[in-house]
């Protein structure tokens, strides 16, 4: 199932191989491979940062930090990664893996692509951040040891990588721009429809429906 030596990593317990079956079910190859590269680097971070982490729970996050992409996942109005945190809340409850562990993994999806939060909250939460950080953005390469880099990349490749996860992204959320209103993702919204613009916060503050005091 898994490739080379960076495969003792990844837990093998029943849970994130069912998690990685629905992953390479449903996902497409480069949304399969980059959320396997997701999970190994943020693996590594955790190691380099000495963080106590539950390695099955990452796993299970970063198999379904995109899903929410996915047609097969995708609401019609719900942001993305809201969308993937709720299918694995549904998949861990569903396993009777406490609640408490399912808010986490919640979190970590509902946050992975928001800035200057992450790093407070539990542990998971972060290096699915940092992990998704890491390959999206190249955010931290200069910290990460080249020769494990590398080897990650060769077992999941970053074929046509650049171009393609913008494209992927669009794809999951081009039918409700609009829920992506106050994250990263508008940029790819404005990117790709003609004439789109996300709604400016400065506008809906003027706009607000509350009546002005007499001056």
């Amino acid at each position: 199932m898994y490739k080379s030596s960076i495969a003792t990593t990844i837990p093998d317990t029943k849970l994130a191989k069912e998690a990685h079956d629905i992953l390479r079910e449903f996902s497409t190859e480069l949304l399969y491979n980059h959320s396997n590269r997701v999970f190994l680097f943020a693996v590594q971070q955790g190691l380099q940062t000495k963080l106590a982490f539950d390695s099955e729970l990452l796993y299970v996050s970063a198999a379904f930090h995109d899903l929410g992409l996915l047609s097969e996942y995708s609401s019609g109005t719900e942001r993305f990664e809201v969308d993937g945190a709720n299918a694995v809340r549904q998949f861990l409850v569903a396993h009777d893996i406490p609640e408490e562990k399912a808010q986490t993994a919640w979190e970590a999806i509902a946050l992975h692509t928001t800035p200057g939060v992450t790093q407070y909250m539990r542990p998971e939460v972060a290096l699915l951040f940092s992990g998704v950080g890491l390959d999206v953005l190249g955010e931290g390469i200069e910290l990460f040891p080249a020769d494990v880099r590398e080897e990650i990349v060769a077992a999941y490749p970053r074929v046509d990588f650049k171009q393609g996860i913008v494209k992927a992204f669009f794809g999951g959320f081009a039918h409700k721009p609009a829920s992506t209103w106050g994250t990263v993702k508008a940029d790819v919204c404005e990117r790709f429809i003609p004439g789109y613009k996300s709604p400016n916060f400065c506008d809906l503050i003027a706009n607000s429906p509350f009546p002005e005091p007499p001056k």
